[in-house]
């Protein structure tokens, strides 16, 4: 099988009269940490919908792991946080163990009994993001950076290969938004997994990704970190449509 898990080429997309995707193509590799950088209103929730095989692209192709995406039936492998997390509603009455124990639903179907071994593997899932000291609390009754990571062990718990994050540091205070990054660099490094983490924020691009890729309507740029590094703050404002400033 290829390295390749994400395989984009060539995708256009409008929404009735307004184009909001042109001529994109982009490839993820197996081991990569991308950022997917864009201003509001450039097509990257348009982009994760055509990945994740919600919207079909009407010119072009999306393939994962080597399969047309819509086709794609080994869901498992792929893990995805959405920025909705962070407005989960606090009452909402479930414990850790079962919000974590629900993301196998994804492998057996969501009214199929989950296999005997998911309280087991919602403990090492949790492990894996720091969070089993909180396996029986309530989940409202954690903080924001808690929750999210407490979704990251929901995402963990099928084994994927790919985890794409949606804008996860929304609502996160700013001191616990670097330990988070620190988090996902583990989980890319320590467990093999491909990330796509999916911001606005030109800034969250640090030393900690391996690959960059800048979207608006359009591929920008995409290449390694290095070399979005050298690029001069003109050109991407100029991409962004505004001043843009990047702090290392």
């Amino acid at each position: 099988m290829s390295d390749v898990q994400i395989d984009i080429r060539n995708v256009s997309f409008q929404y009735e009269y307004t184009n909001v995707l042109n001529d994109i193509s982009l490839q993820v590799c197996q081991g990569d940490f991308l950022a997917l950088l864009g201003p509001n209103g450039s097509g990257k929730s348009t982009l994760l919908k055509l990945i994740l095989g919600l919207l079909k692209p009407m010119g072009g192709s999306v393939e994962l792991f080597g399969e047309n995406a819509d086709k794609f039936k080994q869901r498992e492998w792929i893990g995805y946080v959405s920025q909705k997390s962070n407005a989960f509603n606090s009452g909402f009455p479930a414990t850790v163990r079962e919000v974590v124990r629900s993301g196998l639903a994804k492998k057996t179907g969501l009214f199929k009994r989950l296999p005997r071994d998911a309280n087991q593997r919602a403990e090492e899932a949790l492990k894996l993001v720091g969070m089993e000291r909180f396996i029986d609390r309530n989940i409202g009754a954690l903080s924001g950076g808690q929750q999210q990571r407490v979704f990251i062990a929901r995402a963990l718990i099928s084994e994927p290969k790919l985890l794409i994050l949606d804008e996860p540091t929304v609502g996160i205070d700013h001191e616990n938004v670097q330990a988070f990054y620190d988090l996902l660099v583990k989980l890319n490094e320590e467990q093999g997994i491909t990330m796509v983490l999916v911001t606005h924020d030109v800034n969250t691009v640090s030393n900690r990704i391996s690959h960059v890729a800048c979207l608006n309507q359009t591929i920008h740029f995409h290449g390694y970190r290095r070399e979005f590094d050298t690029l001069p703050e003109e050109k991407l404002s100029a991409w962004y449509g505004h001043a843009v400033r990047k702090v290392h």
